[in-house]
């Protein structure tokens, strides 16, 4: 019990014995926690919305080529998807991201006029655009932003589209974006004749089946009338689309130097510590510390430095958070509630960090031999 009291003594005497060095180290690997909670945060947010588009229109499955970068689908295929037994609705459509303004760009999606797609979106003013007509529809957040109305006119990529409702989508994303004829996009797109993907919506579940085996025996179905393709559950395609795998790259890599940061700002800390307590060390080895026990002490104080800043790097990325809730442009996107696995991952990192930074210094004040340490200066 004394060895432990000891111990533990120690690692608040040393760290509080430079409080301005503590605190700046602090600072550092909460400043990097703070970078993961907050870009992490903000692509699982990205990542949620993306799946609402999905649950509120009541897709199923998407149907994508089965390509690395799956370019694109006969729009034809629609058809033959339409006869099987399973299928419900489908949904033929291109999307891609495209400069409206020289400071704004938005997500186009092409529809058909009479996609079910259309039934989770409310419409504000204004009527549906046409078929083979230049016509657009605004989200509500995206017109907005560009002052427009019904009756407007929106230039996209040197082509003229007259403005012809406001709606309010099922999904942040929805809202900030532009939604027009299929036929229209696919000519801005030079993809005339194909699609992006074809969102499918199934038919219930017969009785006494799995709602998992009937997707299952769905996708198989679908994958079996269209070779080349591929049929992807809606929560999947939701988590790894070209959009959201980009967010998630970006926040992981960007996030990561922030760490590798932090982690140098505490093998500094832990260093000067080591050196300056030189002499310190040595009476503990004298007094019959093992090396152990040093090695223990060092880690120990680097593994506190590191949660603390991971406590304050979460205060940061909420803060941060916050900040974007506030931000017309990301707060239908950005959530302040952070989920369980994402604290659980920012203070483990935060005391991995730690650890890590502080290897070296211990093995080095582990490894100093009482009689040189004692002639320390």
């Amino acid at each position: 019990m004394a060895s432990q009291l000891t111990l533990t003594g120690f690692v608040w005497k040393n760290l509080l014995r430079r409080r301005l060095r503590t605190l700046l180290t602090l600072c550092g690997i909460g400043m990097a926690i703070g970078a993961f909670v907050g870009l992490v945060g903000f692509s699982n947010a990205f990542e949620h919305a993306w799946l609402r588009i999905y649950t509120s229109s009541g897709t199923d499955i998407a149907v994508i080529q089965q390509t690395f970068l799956n370019t694109s689908l006969d729009e034809s295929a629609g058809q033959k998807l339409k006869a099987l037994p399973e299928v419900e609705q489908v949904a033929p459509m291109i999307y891609n991201v495209m400069d409206l303004t020289p400071e704004v760009n938005a997500l186009v999606y092409g529809w058909k006029a009479g996609s079910y797609e259309f039934e989770s979106h409310q419409l504000l003013s204004g009527k549906p655009f046409q078929d083979g007509h230049p016509e657009v529809m605004l989200g509500d957040l995206l017109a907005e932003n560009l002052n427009k109305k019904p009756g407007d006119t929106l230039e996209i990529q040197g082509s003229a589209f007259m403005v012809t409702a406001i709606y309010h989508g099922g999904s942040a994303l929805e809202a900030g974006a532009v939604i027009m004829p299929l036929d229209q996009l696919q000519q801005l797109s030079s993809l005339q004749g194909k699609v992006s993907t074809i969102h499918v919506r199934l038919r219930p579940a017969p009785a006494g089946e799995a709602p998992d085996q009937y997707l299952k025996r769905a996708q198989a179905q679908i994958e079996a009338v269209l070779p080349g393709s591929r049929a992807v559950p809606a929560a999947e395609r939701a988590s790894n689309n070209q959009f959201v795998r980009l967010a998630r790259a970006s926040a992981w890599g960007t996030s990561s130097i922030a760490v590798l940061i932090g982690i140098l700002g505490i093998a500094n800390t832990m260093a000067m510590s080591v050196f300056e307590r030189t002499r310190e060390i040595g009476v503990l080895r004298a007094l019959g510390w093992k090396k152990k026990q040093v090695l223990i002490l060092i880690q120990l104080e680097a593994a506190v430095l590191g949660l603390g800043g991971g406590v304050l790097g979460v205060a940061f990325g909420w803060s941060a958070l916050s900040l974007l809730a506030l931000l017309p442009q990301t707060a239908s996107v950005v959530s302040t509630s952070f989920s369980v696995p994402l604290l659980a991952e920012a203070l483990g990192i935060a005391v991995l960090a730690g650890l890590i930074a502080g290897a070296i210094p211990a093995w080095r004040g582990a490894g100093l031999s009482p009689v040189e340490a004692l002639r320390h200066d």
